[in-house]
């Protein structure tokens, strides 16, 4: 079974991103009472798919250990970046996942999904370290670090979409 592609397996979990890497961080306010809808569409990967994330998975939920392979773009365009959970959890006031690269994956590193619940509301946030593995990913240079920027931004909007439907 291929290994992850970095040392710093976990690092997102709790938030210090290791350095030597490009870092993301992007948190959106999602609508009050909505976190148990927002943990499942986090968790049971409908928000991804929800974005138009193609998403290959072994299990209907995010859990440590499960293989997961999203797709990014269209048809023979599609980019997929296979990973694995490294780390899930499914609390009263937290929940999400972080995966990890494997071998294939465009860049190396690792990227969070998580919802909280704290007093002041219901939070989305998506934390990454990442670096380019491929020579495509080096070559677009600052235009691939905008693409995971508004990837992050677009799951935001989905998952607060997905949470006034709900």
């Amino acid at each position: 079974m291929p290994e992850l592609t970095y040392p710093e397996v976990g690092a997102t979990r709790d938030g210090r991103l290791p350095a030597g890497y490009h870092h993301l961080r992007h948190r959106v306010r999602l609508p009050d009472g909505c976190f148990e809808s927002a943990a499942d569409a986090v968790l049971d990967w409908r928000l991804h798919r929800a974005a138009g994330v193609a998403m290959r998975t072994d299990a209907p939920r995010a859990d440590a250990g499960v293989r997961v392979t999203p797709g990014l773009g269209v048809g023979p365009l599609r980019i997929w970046g296979p990973t694995e959970v490294v780390w899930a959890v499914d609390e009263s006031d937290r929940a999400g996942f972080g995966y990890g690269t494997l071998p294939g994956h465009p860049e190396v590193g690792e990227e969070a999904f998580l919802v909280r619940r704290e007093t002041g509301g219901v939070w989305f946030e998506v934390s990454a370290f990442s670096r380019p593995a491929s020579w495509y990913v080096r070559a677009a240079g600052p235009v691939a670090r905008a693409v995971q920027h508004a990837y992050a931004w677009r799951l935001g909007r989905t998952l607060r979409r997905l949470c006034a439907q709900s």
